[in-house]
């Protein structure tokens, strides 16, 4: 087999949480990491140099959104995406399939793909297996997703394995359509929704195809906190153990934490970035709307158990003016200090993990669960697309 592009390299254990480093073309990740979600090449707002002193490592961008505006022949002729949106560091995309399947009332589903009309130009466009490889390719990312059939939940049993198979055999095709393995990885995504068996077998059939990952996908859709960990404990211990295993759109402070106890490496999710956008600050001591009028007068800085956070230089009763004011640098400083804290969780664990400090790594569960946790003042906002 010729070396890969990407791979996983194991490093300390404690329990069945773990580190390690996922090599890639444009440098190492040190597992398990947190990415910032860039939709449209950028995470909001926001500057690389400023997701670099956060801590992140990678950066995850949308497929599909790229794809329909600017286009994939147009990043890849000015320089691929690394230089188009001026990030130095690893770059994975997913496979556009989410937001496509999302459109149900414009697509149209067969074996070979996906039709639908844009909602941006209104052109009918077709999304196959072979064309979502070649789009990540074309952007030159260092890690791509398959294309999967993303259902809703909850969903009958037969209807979820008839997504699960076609999505194994759409994971084929994107194998088989590869062009530049030597330069792109990919990871396939585990499939199967609430149901264990479904699950277990899902995991088993993509342990053994030649991936250079594997996800964990459908979950972080509103089943809940219990029902999702218990679909992580079902697949994790049937993943290779030399794969790095990620956790698609996943979450909370204390998701994350709880999948890290399980051995899951790798992490997206837009709420630290949407939420700081929304004047929803994560603290160590809970989730706050900084839009309430209680803060007004709160000279306090947002949260000193985040030391390296920015927002820290302004008090509660500054960030709070800015924010009802719709002055767009509140919105910014929100969105820092919540990747600052996520960053800060995963540098956390891992130094918990090396070390074998296994009460650190509880005490870490318990902090992870109350900065999650959304005092009774707290408005906060649904769940939705960045």
């Amino acid at each position: 087999m010729a070396t890969r592009c990407c791979w996983f390299e194991s490093g300390a254990t404690l329990g069945t949480a773990r580190t390690g480093t996922l090599h890639t073309p444009h440098g190492a990740v040190p597992t398990p990491a947190f990415m910032p979600v860039g939709t449209r090449g950028t995470v909001k707002g926001l500057d690389p140099d400023e997701l670099v002193t956060a801590g992140t490592s990678i950066v995850l961008a949308n497929t599909y959104h790229l794809w329909e505006r600017p286009g994939h022949e147009r990043i890849r002729d000015l320089g691929g995406l690394h230089t188009f949106m001026g990030w130095d560091g690893p770059l994975l995309t997913d496979s556009g399939g989410y937001q496509v399947f999302s459109l149900q009332h414009r697509m149209k589903l067969t074996e070979d793909g996906v039709r639908f009309r844009s909602p941006t130009d209104g052109e009918e466009r077709h999304l196959t297996p072979e064309l979502a490889v070649a789009i990540q390719e074309a952007f030159g990312v260092d890690v791509a997703m398959a294309l999967d059939e993303c259902i809703e939940t909850p969903a009958t049993e037969d209807r979820t394995r008839g997504a699960m198979t076609r999505t194994t055999r759409w994971l084929q095709r994107c194998l088989d359509a590869r062009t530049r393995p030597d330069r792109t990885a990919l990871f396939g995504i585990v499939q199967g929704g609430l149901y264990p068996d479904l699950r277990a077998e899902h995991a088993d059939t993509l342990a053994a195809m030649d991936l250079d990952g594997l996800a964990i996908g459908g979950l972080s859709v509103g089943e809940g906190h219990e029902a999702m960990m218990a679909m992580v404990d079902v697949v994790v211990p049937r993943l290779p153990g030399d794969k790095v295993r990620y956790l698609m759109g996943v979450g909370h402070p204390v998701d994350i934490v709880e999948a890290v106890v399980r051995g899951v490496d790798l992490f997206d999710c837009v709420l630290p970035t949407r939420m700081g956008r929304h004047g929803q600050a994560y603290t160590w001591s809970g989730r706050l709307n900084l839009k309430n009028g209680r803060f007004l007068d709160d000279p306090r800085p947002l949260d000193p158990d985040t030391p390296t956070s920015p927002a820290n230089r302004f008090s509660r009763a500054y960030l709070a003016h800015l924010l009802r004011s719709d002055e767009w640098l509140g919105r910014r400083l929100v969105t820092l200090h919540n990747l600052h804290l996520y960053q800060q969780l995963l540098a956390e664990a891992r130094a918990c993990i090396e070390a074998g400090d296994g009460d650190g790594l509880e005490r870490l569960r318990v902090r992870a669960a109350r900065a999650s946790s959304a005092p009774s003042a707290v408005v906060a906002p649904g769940r939705a697309g960045e």
